[in-house]
């Protein structure tokens, strides 16, 4: 078929550039280079260990730049014990939560499964809920996959401490369940088609961990951590009848079908509502065919990333399916066809990434007004500083890279986030970056097997209120107990579906800040393969900067598809031009590019045998491809997204509402599962006639972003607590203390002493308390100001400021919904008083506590500075 006759479709890939690019680091043992080896992963049911690349920002390279590594002892990753730490066996206390110079170096006691007769003195029965237990000499191990998954290798997620998983947060028991929870994780991802039982674990867990066990099994089925996916063992577990109340799913996309499986699963009797004639939405194979060629092309998400951590592999895994590494290799060629010099292409990609380098450290010294700035004019002003030294090859290379950066984030730089553009790069999950032979299709068809999907049902309403939920599509009506809406931001944004209550607008501003970008493909199936097979993807460049993205990269399928097809990128401004472009003259011009390049070395590019040109932007059930952060965003409008509204009634899911792995399909998929625990917890409470404590950060001024802001300033500082007072004088008033629990940062002989590095902290505090959010778990506790000073006097760094406030004070810290409705009229009132405060001099403030002594807040802060002049570890923020 020529290429009038070329299909059209309106499809979108939300993949992400498939190699973590500079500054990023190893774990282990570091992979063979394979780009000579076109041989896909041979057995996908068998699980190594391979490398794990932890970034400290990933630079979003093409496809074909290998990551730098670094040395381990260089390394980000945080070690296997923010608490307290066992490195395969060791009892040594090798780290604190703080990582603190003062560290005790005694060792903890530990039980060991196989031998838990400890020595004592006679009649003395010892605690063993004391002891820190070892389950195999594997502890390491385990966390790198606990890391991989999405879990801190060495502490709690956010989640579950509001699940209340441990008693107290921090402690022997907290690293118990933590070993027990890695050593689950672990145990699964060895065989992923399998049912793993609870009682599987009765040899390896010592029995005086039962509760931590079931705690930590029960969390992790229920968020679709393990026993998730589409084997046979998993499948059978969906009760043959629902037990449960009646779920309605907006969305047969990947977290539709993740959600409705998981649903099932649970027991919830489920429908899904899907526009189109097909399942999958942005995930799309098309069959081409023709002169005896056949070939599977994926039109929208293409690239598994990530594929160590990664869940769509492990459904690839469950179903026998290889995986093909997609290979580093990736030459450039002129807008004349001619191959780019190596040298030249190494030195302007290193520049380039110099230049992000001085674009995040622009942001840092910006401080919050970097937020309104796009990243697309800071790297314009670095360019045109440095511009006289580069000549017209180096420029048109230049503007490649933009145009791969607008590929990553499917967005104009000038409309991306100078702060926030990159804030998901420390949740890469590790591992190699692959295709599925034969289309992600594949996926998509086993995750819709036996699910109720009803087809071409257009929904325009959603109405929800205390009893329940409708859903109008066309002119019937479904009716059910919840809605989880999965339709991709564009069409939220386009308000095509109308909900009734209007959302609340927090969720509307968040909803109309993110960015939603677009990206293209020409789909090309030939009589053969003229470019070689050696190569997975090779790049041209442009010499006009308005037309960089077209048709800038290609892919080659030919490994993988079963048959010569070739697929072209098209990015940027150039991908809202190609809408409107006619399939001809966009076929016309990608052969035009392909012959300059391989005639002159004597290769024939012949017509292909059949096109496909997609038009996501123009698809009513898409409007686009994949979100962004756009200018004046941030990480937490995913979270606003992800929010549920209606007392539990009506929920979100979708790439766009998964703060850490957004414009993935994994993204998409991990955000289904996440829905799925939350609607069936909110189920199960109605069920039980127990209300579920609002959320804070449901309520339309969100306590939650309220209390980051006031944390923003703090009234008092001192090392890794912070703490903001009550608006009343008086030492008894109620007083907010945040504990960060932050991972380890390199070590160095060289830099600024820890002193330094909190003053440049507070400096750039603002920024860096949403930029650094992602790296940080915080902890919260209420107590009396009276008590906060005196907390903020204790010597001898955190780790005794940690002893002093739970041994001493008897406080216990816990996540924040855990504060309850107590602390958000302390937060409120805190506001309150905050807004009307007028400045007030230091010197004033001193002068004031002279004449006469008073807890004022200022005095509060006074003595908090002579505390700091005699305490290196305490200081206030400016």
């Amino acid at each position: 078929m020529n290429a009038s006759n070329s299909n059209q479709i309106s499809e979108q890939t939300f993949s992400i550039p498939q190699i973590t690019m500079q500054n990023s680091l190893r774990i282990l043992n570091p992979q063979p280079n394979h780009d000579s080896d076109p041989t896909p992963i041979a057995n996908p049911n068998s699980f190594p260990l391979p490398s794990l690349s932890i970034p400290i920002k990933r630079k979003r390279g093409r496809v074909s730049r290998k990551p730098s590594s670094l040395p381990l002892n260089n390394q980000v990753f945080p070690p296997f014990s923010l608490l307290y730490g066992i490195v395969n066996g060791s009892n040594e206390l090798v780290s604190s939560p703080f990582s603190s110079s003062m560290s005790p170096t005694k060792p903890l006691p530990t039980t060991n499964i196989e031998n838990s007769t400890t020595s004592q003195a006679p009649g003395v029965t010892p605690d063993i809920s004391e002891e820190i237990i070892v389950i195999n000499k594997e502890a390491t191990a385990e966390a790198l996959i606990a890391f991989s998954a999405g879990f801190p290798a060495d502490s709690l997620t956010e989640e579950e401490i509001e699940a209340g998983v441990v008693s107290v947060v921090g402690g022997i028991e907290q690293v118990n369940y933590i070993l027990i929870r890695n050593h689950i994780l672990n145990k699964w991802r060895e065989n992923v088609s399998i049912w793993l039982s609870k009682e599987s674990f009765a040899d390896s867990i010592p029995p005086h961990c039962d509760a931590l066990l079931n705690s930590a099994y029960n969390f992790l089925v229920s968020h679709g951590c393990i026993n998730f996916g589409v084997a046979a063992a998993i499948k059978e577990k969906i009760p043959a009848k629902a037990t449960k109340p009646n779920v309605i799913v907006v969305g047969a996309g990947l977290a539709g079908l993740a959600s409705a499986r998981q649903l099932m699963a649970f027991g919830f009797k489920v429908v899904v509502l899907e526009g189109r004639k097909r399942a999958g939405g942005r995930v799309y194979t098309k069959k081409m065919e023709g002169a005896n060629r056949i070939a599977a092309a994926d039109l929208g998400g293409s690239v598994l990333t990530s594929t160590q951590g990664n869940p769509l592999a492990i459904l690839a895994r469950q179903l026998m399916y290889s995986l093909h590494k997609v290979r580093d290799k990736c030459p450039l060629y002129g807008p004349d066809g001619k191959p780019v010099d190596t040298d030249v292409d190494s030195k302007v990609e290193t520049a380039f990434n110099r230049l992000l380098d001085q674009a995040s450290r622009l942001r840092q010294l910006m401080g919050e007004v970097s937020v309104d700035v796009s990243l697309g004019a800071a790297l314009e002003t670095f360019r045109e500083v440095f511009g006289d030294a580069v000549n017209a090859e180096e420029l048109n290379l230049f503007n490649w890279h933009l145009a791969n950066l607008e590929y990553a984030n499917a967005g104009l730089l000038s409309k991306l986030s100078l702060a926030f553009w990159d804030q998901d790069d420390p949740y890469d999950m590790g591992g190699d970056h692959c295709f599925l032979p034969g289309g992600n299709g594949r996926l998509v068809q086993a995750l819709a097997e036996n699910l109720p999907i009803l087809y071409e049902k257009t929904v325009h309403t959603i109405q929800y209120r205390s009893g329940g939920v409708q859903v109008l599509a066309g002119n019937q009506v479904f009716e059910g107990d919840m809605v989880l809406c999965t339709v991709p931001l564009g069409v939220l944004k386009s308000g095509s579906i109308k909900f009734i209550p209007e959302l609340p607008q927090r969720k509307l501003d968040g909803i109309k800040r993110l960015g939603f970008g677009l990206l293209n493909k020409v789909a090309m199936l030939f009589p053969h393969v003229f470019w070689g097979t050696e190569l997975d993807t090779f790049g041209h460049l442009s010499d006009n900067p308005s037309r960089r993205g077209e048709f800038f990269l290609f892919y080659s399928y030919a490994s993988v598809a079963g048959g010569p097809l070739l697929i072209a990128l098209v990015a940027g401004e150039a991908a809202l031009k190609f809408e409107s472009m006619p399939p001809t003259d966009a076929v016309t011009l990608v052969l035009q590019i392909l012959k300059g390049i391989y005639e002159p070395q004597g290769i024939d590019v012949p017509k292909p045998i059949q096109t496909v040109c997609t038009r996501w932007g123009c698809d009513p059930f898409s409007l686009g491809s994949y979100s962004n952060v756009a200018v004046g965003a941030s990480g937490d409008d995913y979270d606003i997204l992800a929010e549920n509204v209606g007392d539990g009634r009506l929920f979100f899911a979708g790439e766009a509402t998964n703060r850490r792995y957004p414009a993935t399909m994994h993204g998409a998929f991990l955000s289904g599962l996440r829905e799925a625990a939350s609607m069936a917890h909110h189920a199960n409470a109605r069920a039980l006639q127990i209300k579920v404590e609002r959320s804070p950060s449901k309520d339309a001024q969100s306590y939650t972003t309220l209390l980051a802001d006031l944390f923003r300033e703090p009234d008092l500082e001192f090392g890794s607590f912070a703490v903001i007072l009550g608006p009343k004088s008086d030492p008894k008033s109620m007083a907010i203390l945040r504990v960060t629990f932050s991972g380890s940062r390199k070590k160095s002989n060289e830099g600024p002493k820890p002193d330094q590095q909190h003053s440049n902290k507070l400096l750039f505090q603002q920024l860096q308390s949403h930029f650094n959010q992602q790296q940080q778990l915080h902890v919260y506790t209420l107590l009396s100001s009276q008590q906060a000073l005196e907390l903020s006097e204790v010597r001898g760094g955190d780790e005794m400021r940690l002893y002093y406030l739970c041994e001493k004070l008897g406080v216990k810290l816990i996540g924040r919904r855990g504060l309850g409705s107590a602390a958000d009229s302390v937060i409120a009132a805190i506001k309150a008083e905050r807004g009307n405060r007028r400045p007030i001099s230091t010197s004033f403030a001193l002068k004031s506590a002279k004449q006469k002594p008073s807890y004022s807040k200022q005095t509060w802060i006074r003595r908090a500075k002579t505390v700091s002049t005699s305490n290196n570890s305490a200081s206030v923020p400016r």
